[in-house]
């Protein structure tokens, strides 16, 4: 065992691999066999992954999930900002230029739309919560809009931690919902084209959660999506802390 174990910890990268391929593996042919296929297997596999990450955090009261776990550790290294930003820059291989251009307007009307809508339920959120600062209404709204642009928000205006901890929290829920949710319903909403991808990488914004979604769905539609997304945190960091926290500060 101990063999085993050491093993293990020196290949804790191919264990990652090994892990991700067994839940997918199991989650395909659970959405096969007892769920007649109508839910994805990703779906299934991406809450597998949560709920493995929150019982093994509850478990060894980490805050890394299921790498918190020595054998495990290799998952944290696949799940990582660098192998998800490696998977969509080697998905972009695929992307017409062309078809961006064609989507850009369509993307950039989704892009202003998606920041002002989730960022206002987030403002209501707040005040439902029974915050009536500027500050606080500001940086929660902004943390609906993704766990980026909340502290960054919440530190330009001055808000408390435990208003930028909030925003942080809601920016992670929206993730987690559009990463789930996505693939489910994709045909439903026709998500089927790069030209969709975009206007729902503008309308969503969370790059993590619409990347995952997409590669859920399609891999082909992740770039399209992952463009505008990337581009809705930056211009959430720049108008949330500024255009809309002037509009809060003359209301409140």
């Amino acid at each position: 065992m101990e063999i085993f174990l050491k093993l293990v910890e020196k290949n804790g990268l191919i264990v990652g691999f090994l892990v991700i391929g067994v839940i997918v593996a199991f989650s395909e042919l659970f959405s096969k066999k007892v769920l007649n296929s109508k839910i994805p297997g990703s779906a299934i596999a991406i809450f597998l992954g949560l709920v493995l990450g929150y019982v093994s955090g509850v478990f060894t009261g980490g805050e890394k999930g299921l790498s918190d776990i020595a054998i495990f550790k290799g998952v944290g290294i696949l799940g990582g900002a660098m192998f998800r930003d490696f998977a969509i820059v080697a998905t972009a291989i695929g992307a017409s230029f062309y078809l961006v251009r064609k989507a850009g307007l369509l993307g950039m009307i989704f892009l202003f739309f998606g920041i002002g809508l989730f960022f206002f339920m987030g403002v209501l959120l707040a005040y439902a919560w029974g915050y009536r600062d500027a500050a606080s209404l500001c940086t929660i709204g902004a943390g609906a809009c993704t766990y980026i642009v909340g502290p960054v928000t919440g530190a330009a205006v001055g808000a408390s931690s435990e208003v930028i901890a909030l925003s942080i929290a809601a920016g992670v829920v929206k993730t987690i919902a559009v990463t789930i949710i996505t693939p489910i319903a994709a045909q439903k909403i026709g998500l089927n084209s790069p030209e969709s991808a975009m206007a729902f990488g503008g309308l969503m914004g969370t790059s993590s959660g619409v990347a995952a979604g997409l590669a859920a769905t399609d891999p082909k539609l992740v770039p399209y999506g992952a463009v505008t997304a990337t581009f809705y945190t930056g211009l959430g960091c720049l108008i949330c802390p500024s255009l809309f926290f002037i509009l809060l500060e003359m209301i409140f």
